[in-house]
């Protein structure tokens, strides 16, 4: 690198050092553009890089003063530019990732770990290049730089993993251990079955660090809050549920669920989140509660237990030199369980896929059991090869070209206990012919065949020791029901009117709204349209309505009107050590907390008093009118938050004599119940104010029926409207 281009990156590296400082400390008040997003993304592809080159160039770093090699001219000039190019491309994988965690989606404290290890690694190795060549920089400092540089990369990386693959993505092989069995008379089918589904195959988006669509699904809370685009599922109607709706779509469709390249559900899972959202998606019913011969208790009870574990074998061990051969980049062969000879086969890649492939398994035919051949070009003449594992147990030939022909070669399979036809050709007379000759079939799932539901139920009738498996159909003429209305103003607090701006993605959609309480309706209820003016604090209730669609669920917002803002506030108790916020300004800085206390919105804006009360006193320079004050709060029972025992207001034009304006006295939980955030208002005779004092009491011991009995509660508030 010649001394001009040199120049030019050195200073190039100063302006990026800058620029991403300027990043973190307006962090807040920086808005990411549609167009600059892609760049955002680009950080897991760029990020690689720099760390070979910073790690190559702290190797040659830390031997740099040895004898040998301090004279060379060569070496010296090759690890400076090294370590430069290595410093250049780190500051723009930390430009892409300061973008991208803008998008959305990314939130907790391994963001924040990620994000400011890797900026401060930045400044820290940025500030070791440039001071290599002073004389305070010899053996020790160079060895203690390229250390602290190795071990901070790998702390980055830590906390990157987490943020892409779930917590503990690295050291889980070895520091979990193996979860015991639960036995089957204590299993509840949402603990046991439903969420082991989605730590598997979709936490590692969906949790507190990655919440991607604004979804988590680490506990049962979570799962019925649903995400950005509404409720997860609809209790008893898996065909308008949006979990089923994704899990169906074509996999290179951006929307289907899990993405692309990650693992996909197997046909045995898709079907039990089908058969539990059909089943009113219970989070508290034992397996054992379900009807002995219910499809969902039957495959909850051989997901609890594998065939594996039940079952010992007459048959060796295959010889693992064949088992290895037979592996390639289009078929697994591996054993069933650990110390198991049976062998379980998944054969996937459409287009390598030829008939000689399952041939090819004659050495291991004895040893498979299970076959999973899902969305394979199967046909016919390929059951044949089938019929040789003559000890197989489970089969999946879902979205195969397999029609009723084939099902006589099965017939002759002795073990066969699971067969899945999802997808296929099979028609009921197919079925009809053929079912007699299966003699150990336990399982056969149908799900999106041509067999009617009246169909299944003629077959269940005929073969009572078969369980049929149906779950969602996507034959065209299942109606989707309409994500809820959205609201598109930046805050839903104003000073004295708000243009209310409602949105649905969704061209041609009528949304109606209701300000009595009322659930909106498709014909009485008022149509939003532009222009539409707020004056005053207003609960709405809206709804989205189209032809051919069902109508949305009825989305809630809250409006609130805050004339005032004082000149100067301050507070004479500490808020309470945990619940800190912005101090005394956060009750006036137009900001509102949530209910997720991993969402940065809960530090941010919850203020909290604890055996203190809350005495807040603000000043106005100039006389306002007051008539109005509201406090909005957090009542969550559950955990000893509870509405203040009672409020006092009082103002006047002087600091020494205040009067009482008003005394609210909100009513006080009576049962632990769900989370709400409310609303304390208090009117009252105009007066002049000058000055403001608000005291409100937390209460001093918890009900007699609290858990927490004669402990003192929570208060906790985000924001205070003066009208």
């Amino acid at each position: 690198m010649n001394s001009n281009l040199k120049g030019y990156a050195e200073n190039l590296l100063f302006a990026f050092n800058i620029f991403i400082l300027f990043l973190v400390v307006f962090e807040s008040k920086i808005t990411v553009p549609t167009w600059l997003q892609p760049v955002g993304r680009m950080h897991p592809l760029l990020l690689h890089f720099p760390i070979v080159l910073l790690l190559l160039a702290m190797v040659l770093e830390f031997f740099r003063f040895k004898t040998k090699y301090r004279t060379q001219e060569f070496y010296e000039t090759f690890t400076a530019n090294l370590f430069l190019a290595g410093l250049l491309f780190s500051a723009i994988t930390i430009l892409m990732g300061l973008f991208l965690s803008k998008e959305g989606g990314y939130e907790g404290a391994a963001l924040q770990w990620h994000k400011w290890l890797g900026v401060g690694l930045l400044f820290f190795t940025s500030f070791i290049y440039w001071s290599r060549n002073a004389r305070w920089y010899n053996d020790r400092t160079a060895k203690a730089g390229a250390l602290v540089t190795t071990f901070s990369l790998i702390f980055v990386g830590h906390y990157g993993a987490v943020l892409t693959h779930g917590e503990n993505f690295i050291l889980e092989p070895v520091t979990i251990a193996e979860k015991p069995v639960v036995p089957l008379e204590e299993a509840v089918v949402f603990d046991h079955v439903i969420q082991p589904i989605f730590e598997k195959k979709c936490v590692s988006c969906h949790n507190p660090d990655k919440v991607k669509g604004k979804l988590m699904l680490t506990n049962a809370e979570s799962v019925q809050k649903g995400g950005k685009t509404g409720k997860l599922f609809e209790p008893g109607k898996p065909e308008l549920s949006l979990l089923l709706k994704r899990i169906h779509l074509p996999v290179e469709d951006k929307k289907h669920m899990p993405p692309k390249g990650k693992a996909q559900l197997t046909a045995e899972e898709t079907t039990i989140l089908n058969l539990w959202v059909k089943a009113n998606a219970d989070f508290e019913k034992k397996v054992i509660d379900l009807p002995a011969q219910d499809s969902l208790r039957l495959l909850a009870a051989n997901f609890l237990k594998p065939t594996a574990n039940e079952v010992e074998y007459s048959f060796a061990a295959a010889d693992d030199r064949a088992v290895q051969k037979l592996n390639t980049n289009y078929r697994v062969v591996a054993p069933l369980a650990k110390e198991s000879p049976a062998l379980a086969v998944n054969v996937y890649n459409k287009q390598a896929y030829a008939p000689n492939t399952l041939a090819e398994l004659k050495e291991v035919k004895e040893q498979i059991i299970s076959l999973d051949l899902n969305k394979m070009p199967v046909k016919d003449a390929d059951v044949k090869n089938i019929s040789q594992f003559q000890n197989l147990r489970r089969l999946n030939l879902n979205f195969t070209d397999i029609t009723g022909s084939g099902l006589a070669e099965l017939a002759t399979l002795p073990h066969l206990t699971s067969l899945s036809l999802a997808g296929t050709g099979i028609r009921y007379k197919d079925l009809q012919k053929q079912l007699p000759a299966f003699k150990s079939l336990k399982t056969i799932v149908l799900w999106n065949t041509a067999l009617t539901t009246a169909e299944i139920t003629q077959l269940q009738k005929a073969h009572a020791n078969i369980n049929f498996i149906s779950g969602f159909k996507d034959d065209g003429t299942n109606l989707i029901k309409l994500n809820p209305p959205q609201l598109k103003n930046n805050s839903p607090i104003f000073r004295q009117t708000m243009d209310l701006q409602l949105h649905h993605p969704i061209k041609g959609v009528a949304i109606r709204y209701t300000t009595d309480g009322s659930e909106p309706d498709s014909v009485h209820s008022p149509i939003f349209k532009p222009g539409t003016t707020l004056a005053n604090m207003t609960t709405m209730k809206a709804k989205a309505y189209k032809t051919g669609w069902l109508g949305s669920d009825v989305a809630i917002f809250n409006f609130y009107r805050s004339a005032y803002k004082p000149d100067s506030v301050r507070l004479v108790y500490p808020l309470n050590r945990v619940h800190q916020a912005n101090g005394a300004k956060t009750f006036f800085d137009g900001e509102l907390g949530t209910f997720n206390a991993n969402s940065p919105a809960w530090a941010n804006n919850w203020g909290g008093f604890y055996k203190h009360q809350m005495e807040l006193i603000s000043e106005f320079k100039q006389p306002i009118n007051l008539s109005a004050i509201a406090l909005n709060i957090l009542v969550e029972s559950e955990n000893n938050i509870f509405p203040p025992a009672v409020v006092e207001v009082w103002g006047g034009t002087t600091k020494d004599k205040l009067q009482l304006l008003t005394t609210l006295k909100p009513e006080q939980p009576q049962e632990v119940k769900k989370p709400i955030i409310k609303l304390i208002e208090g009117k009252f005779k105009p007066q002049q104010v000058s000055y403001l004092k608000i005291i409100a009491k937390p209460v001093a011991e918890l009900p007699i029926w609290h858990r927490s009995k004669g402990k003192p509660a929570l208060l906790l508030i985000d924001e205070i409207f003066l009208n």
